[in-house]
């Protein structure tokens, strides 16, 4: 628990996120394939009610933490899908952990789903959506597997104001193309109500989430660079430290299905 409280305690003051304080940064570290999975899922789900027993789908899983954190915190079924991670590798992991019976680990294309119409209670995207949501058709495909009133869910990096012209220079040493995939919290609301499958309960960005995600990218650079000099946190922490939030950031969307919805 000391590993844990370490980072947990560097997290800004108006982030509350207590139940991640039962998940080891060394199991965050190993599983992430991007910024702390549970502080991200965590996050989302203060505006998604999960109740037991509920059927959620995990989308863009990844190596599963999100799944265990859901399966774990909320007593929900998770169905943990990824397109770049085997299932047998996931279903491995939870089986490990005893949740193999409420974790199913599902190898599959968010573009082309194999479960029912209207088989979940909730859909939640833990820092995946941008990787297949910006399809002006992503949204329409998606609703379709939610039960009418219930919560489709993500929680993705974004931009906290819009950049018009060229990519600020300060961003150049983090970026990748694959970052255009980023948009506002405005951007996103227009994305999803101009549909009219869904009603938007939340579209907001993360308070000092550019600090968080400090945390994240010093710890992530100082497990590979052991010997790093202690007032090194990193190439990635440093362009996070130049913007201070003017444009990085996390964005949160919760949507709910309505009721008379098809797309």
């Amino acid at each position: 628990m000391a590993e844990t409280t370490r980072l947990h305690a560097s997290l800004p003051a108006g982030l509350s996120l207590p139940r991640s304080l039962g998940y080891a940064d060394d199991l965050a570290l190993d599983l992430s394939m991007g910024p702390h999975p549970v502080w991200l899922a965590e996050w989302l789900c203060q505006r998604v009610d999960l109740q037991p027993g509920m059927r959620v789908l995990d989308l863009g899983c990844g190596k599963g933490l999100s799944s265990l954190f859901l399966a774990q915190e909320f007593g929900v079924q998770v169905w943990a899908v990824d397109l770049w991670i085997s299932a047998t590798e996931n279903a491995k992991r939870f089986r490990s952990t005893g949740v193999e019976d409420q974790v199913f680990a599902i190898h599959a294309d968010a573009r082309d789903l194999p479960f029912a119409h209207g088989f979940f209670d909730a859909i939640l995207c833990v820092d995946s959506y941008i990787y297949f949501g910006t399809d002006d058709l992503a949204l329409p495909r998606l609703v379709e597997y939610v039960k009418p009133g219930g919560p489709i869910g993500m929680v993705v990096p974004g931009f906290m104001s819009p950049i018009n012209g060229c990519l600020p220079d300060h961003l150049r040493p983090f970026w990748a193309q694959e970052c255009w995939t980023w948009h506002t919290v405005q951007e996103w609301r227009w994305m999803w109500e101009r549909t009219e499958l869904v009603d938007v309960d939340a579209a907001d960005a993360m308070p000092d989430g550019w600090r968080m995600w400090r945390v994240w990218e010093e710890a992530v650079y100082r497990r590979h660079h052991p010997d790093a000099r202690s007032d090194d946190p990193g190439p990635d922490a440093r362009v996070l430290d130049i913007d201070r939030g003017r444009t990085m950031g996390f964005i949160r969307m919760v949507g709910r299905r309505r009721a008379c919805a098809s797309a």
